[in-house]
């Protein structure tokens, strides 16, 4: 294991897609989401403690979930905990973990990932993974994983390379030509067809001297705002610098702010049997599902003419569940949600209602 490999772990959203499991006191990678026994934090934990040594990964948070992440992952070193008063996207809290690692290490070579990105193949992704490290740590490249598209999927980003060249010669790295937001339906379409298109993982590695360079030249008024606490890591004071860095800073993602704009960005293509669990439809593609192809969480359902259905309960609790066709069907404490999953887009709507007409106490 190279001693130079760091591991940022992006563990900040609120996970509002898949309430009420999901909840503001306890976001969605704090929850065992599959019933495999580990919440998703802790899967993206134990999955880089065998790329990097675990002292060397560091989870950005926001500051209510500080306890959490400790209490999930009592092998992290506390300091590097780091917890953002305000959420501001991705680009303010990789340039906060890298200006952090440069206090420890100017040679280091960092993956930046997700803490709620399901990976089922992980020998192939630990591979792909050390391999972009070496790469990183030898050239001046900001490398991404792209995912081989299975389908014209609307709801990710995309990122085309250039198909006639690899880097080394008959090797795995490419570079990139474009990205593209999450695109309407025929645009997906054609880009699965012209075979030069990837999904956009927004898994991230580059060598720290290489991410700073490339802040300095497409952000510089981040990495300036956090390069002014450079004295100040490791120490008393960097929890009111952080506060009073982030009233200032620009909400702004790297892919937006670094790597649209990079001349230097290459990706990997890789099949990982990823899935970043964004909406309840792809934790359904997620789940074993049964003969009925209802996909269960919970030890005493018994359900009769129902189908297609995505159903998390208490382990305890027994529920009987008769003629429902594409639904979801979650009972978490004390708010119980019955919605068509072909309507899940509105689950925020519904969030809001709850906010409005109840409270706080149930979102």
């Amino acid at each position: 294991m190279n001693k130079k490999n760091y591991c940022v772990i992006m563990a900040g959203g609120v996970g509002a897609r898949f309430w009420p499991m999901s909840r503001t006191l306890r976001p969605k990678q704090f929850i065992d989401i599959l019933g495999t026994g580990e919440t998703l934090i802790q899967q993206t934990f134990r999955r880089f403690s065998s790329i990097c040594p675990p002292e060397n990964i560091f989870v950005v948070t926001n500051d209510l979930y500080r306890d959490l992440v400790i209490e999930q992952l009592p092998n992290i070193v506390p300091d590097h905990v780091l917890c953002e008063p305000v959420r501001r996207n991705t680009a303010p809290c990789i340039a906060y973990a890298c200006h952090k690692i440069a206090k420890l290490d100017p040679e280091a070579s960092i993956v930046v990932a997700p803490s709620d990105h399901i990976i089922l193949k992980e020998e192939v992704f630990n591979n792909t993974i050390n391999t972009a490290l070496q790469a990183a740590g030898e050239n001046d490249w900001l490398l991404t994983l792209g995912i081989m598209p299975s389908r014209p999927d609307t709801g990710y980003g995309y990122i085309q390379f250039d198909d006639t060249n690899s880097f080394p010669p008959d090797g795995l790295v490419r570079k990139v030509k474009t990205f593209t937001e999450k695109p309407h339906y025929d645009l997906a379409v054609s880009f699965l067809q012209s075979g030069d298109f990837l999904w956009n993982s927004g898994i991230f590695i580059w060598s720290l001297k290489s991410i700073l360079k490339a802040f300095d030249s497409h952000l510089s008024d981040v990495n300036s705002i956090f390069k002014d606490g450079d004295k100040l890591y490791f120490t008393k004071g960097e929890n009111d610098f952080i506060k009073r860095a982030y009233t200032i800073c620009s909400n702004i993602s790297i892919d937006y702010g670094v790597m649209e704009k990079a001349d230097n960005v290459y990706v990997i293509p890789a099949d990982l049997g990823w899935s970043d669990l964004g909406t309840w439809g792809s934790l359904y593609e997620a789940r074993t599902k049964n003969a009925n192809e209802n996909a269960i969480v919970g030890n005493n359902v018994l359900t009769f003419d129902t189908n297609n259905c995505i159903i998390t309960l208490p382990g305890n609790k027994v529920a009987l569940i008769q003629g429902l066709k594409d639904f979801i069907v979650v009972d978490e404490n004390d708010v119980l949600l019955i919605c068509e999953r072909n309507e899940e887009q509105r689950i925020r709507e519904f969030v809001e209602t709850v906010r409005e007409h109840l409270g706080e106490k149930f979102v």
